[in-house]
This record gives C-alpha cells, sequence and structure tokens, in this order.
C-alpha cells in the first residue's frame, strides 16, 4: 500500500489536496502525519522529501512529490481523478494549474487555518482580484457542468485542488455568491473533508509563524479548536 504523507490538518492546505482527493475516490493508503514542528521544517522534512515540503506519496520505490506530481502519478492508475468528458476535463485541467501555480494574495492574505473563523482587516486590490477569479471559476464549473461538484456528478481533482478555498472562504467569511457557494457548502460537507475538519479541531500543535499569520490577516472572532 502507498504511504501519504502530510502535515497538519489545520495548516497545510497543499497536504489536503491528494488526501481528500485519495479519501473520496476510495484510492486506500497509509496516512502519515509529519507536523510543523517550527517555522522551517526543511531539513528535517529532506529525510523522506526532496524538496523537503508536504504532501509526498511513498510507493514502494517511488517517491513522488507535490500535490500536482501526486496527482498525475494517481491519474496514470486509477480511474476518477480526471472527468470522462472532454470539455469537462480541460476545464478541470485547467483550473487545476491555475490553482497550483497562482493566487498567491489569496494563500497569503488568507492563510488556511480550518478551526477559526477571522474577520479581515482589510482586502487589498490583488486579493479582491484572487476572490474574483476563483468565484468566477466555482460558478463557470456548477454552470457548465451541473454541479453538485465542478465537472459534474463526481467529486475529482479540481474539487481536492479547490477544497483548501472553500475552508478559507468560511474561515474569513468572503462573499463568492450564491452559485459558488453552493460547491462551497458541498466540499465542506463531503465525508473526506469533515473527517480532515474533526482532526483539525482535535490537533494539540500549534506553530507560531502560523499562528501570527492569521493574525496579521484579521480578528479571530471564534476558535473551534479543542486544545
Amino acid at each position: 500500500m502507498v504511504t501519504l504523507i502530510t502535515a497538519n490538518r489545520n495548516y497545510s492546505s497543499w497536504s489536503l489536496r491528494p488526501w481528500v482527493l485519495m479519501r473520496a475516490l476510495g484510492i486506500a493508503f497509509d496516512d502519515s502525519i509529519e507536523p510543523f514542528a517550527k517555522p522551517v521544517n526543511w531539513q528535517e522534512f529532506r529525510a523522506f522529501s526532496p524538496t523537503g515540503q508536504v504532501p509526498v506519496l511513498i510507493d514502494g520505490a517511488a517517491t513522488v512529490w507535490d500535490s500536482l506530481g501526486i496527482t498525475l502519478y494517481l491519474a496514470d492508475r486509477h480511474a476518477g481523478i480526471w472527468p470522462e468528458d472532454p470539455a469537462a476535463r480541460a476545464f478541470a485541467q485547467c483550473a487545476v494549474a491555475e490553482m497550483h501555480g497562482g493566487f498567491s494574495a489569496l494563500r497569503n492574505r488568507c492563510t488556511m487555518n480550518v478551526g477559526v473563523r477571522a474577520r479581515l482587516s482589510d482586502i487589498p486590490a490583488d486579493l479582491a482580484r484572487d476572490i474574483a477569479r476563483v468565484t468566477e471559476i466555482l460558478a463557470e464549473g456548477i454552470d457548465r457542468f451541473g454541479g453538485p461538484w465542478l465537472t459534474g456528478a463526481a467529486f475529482t481533482a479540481v474539487d481536492a485542488f479547490y477544497a483548501p478555498v472553500a475552508f478559507r472562504i468560511r474561515t474569513y467569511g468572503i462573499d463568492v455568491g450564491s452559485t459558488a457557494q453552493r460547491w462551497v457548502d458541498a466540499v465542506l460537507a463531503h465525508p473526506a473533508m469533515l473527517e480532515w475538519e474533526e482532526a483539525a479541531l482535535a490537533e494539540t500543535w500549534r506553530e507560531a509563524e502560523h499562528e501570527d499569520d492569521l493574525a496579521r490577516c484579521g480578528a479571530v472572532i471564534a476558535d473551534y479548536r479543542r486544545s
């Protein structure tokens, strides 16, 4: 069986993507967590990851790194990673590539913190552009392919890649309009996402830099973490 190495459930958006994809599609794996113990974990993570980062998939002698690299590796071995319909597949692959390489303002100004709710201190122009583009992508997927997922009836890689955004939208109370919000509500209610959230709320780990990033984003108005 393959092993997927990820980091803290509360913070690690990159880890969430392959984890929720494999859970949603019923792809079996051993679940290994290496928490962020300090601001820079590169040296420790280099023991199992060529980049010193997570996620990493270990399949026998093969080490597969990066959330997109893992997704492509899985797509060669499992059905359902990408939608079958050519138009839906093209949309999914483009949207995944855009998420993988873009949205830096959303990542930096709205750090992932599953267990809290916060009020943004401001929405500068670069963040407003990212929110508008995410809203457009989510609404386009639902409108073109009928939902409840971004390319139709089946959960695929594009839903997994935007899953961390769903947590961010909820954490910061971001308005993405009614069509995109339908997808947000659906993905937050997915059993795999609920499993991830439950683990995030139960975590005892706190990493100061991630918490400082949250404080810079805005004011915390609720914290549902249990420790």
